[in-house]
């Protein structure tokens, strides 16, 4: 029997062209600046593509293939943790629709093929909003949000 599958779409509009943007998603060293994180790949229908943390280390945290990619309006991926990539059922796909609208640009992010309730489902329902407000800021002001903040613990004062 197959599980319950899910999907999850963002838009957002950015201050910025269709090919500033496509850029920053796939050229690791603007990633790097927003999501902390460099995407690596050649960007071909067919080639891997990797998720590489900006860290010492250079962990690589999800890995996929290239699904479809027409600079600079649309890239698909696959998407599955380094753990699962011999499963083909673990595999999520992501797609980035670039649209010019009006001095701006809707970027509409779909996460779908996701399995429901998995942790991957839970980890892109947190991170896709911070990622992409990350974006956001870098294009608009040159400078991307802490990507990896976690909420503030609530005040010793507190009884919730």
């Amino acid at each position: 029997m197959s599980k319950e599958k899910t999907s999850f779409v963002y838009v957002t509009y950015i201050r910025s062209t269709p090919e500033k943007v496509f850029e920053a998603i796939t050229k690791p060293e603007i990633a790097r600046r927003y999501w902390g994180h460099e995407n690596v790949s050649d960007w071909k229908p067919g080639s891997t593509w990797e998720h590489v943390r900006a860290n010492e280390q250079r962990t690589v945290n999800v890995v996929g293939k290239v699904v479809e990619a027409v600079p600079p309006t649309r890239l698909v991926i696959t998407w599955a943790s380094p753990s699962q990539a011999a499963d083909p059922a673990s595999y999520s796909r992501v797609s980035f629709d670039v649209e010019a609208y009006d001095e701006m640009v809707r970027l509409t992010v779909t996460h779908d093929e996701l399995e429901a309730g998995s942790g991957m489902a839970k980890g892109i329902q947190q991170g896709w909003p911070i990622v992409l407000s990350s974006l956001k800021s870098l294009l608009e002001t040159g400078h991307g949000i802490d990507v990896f903040a976690k909420p503030k613990a609530a005040s010793s004062g507190s009884h919730s």
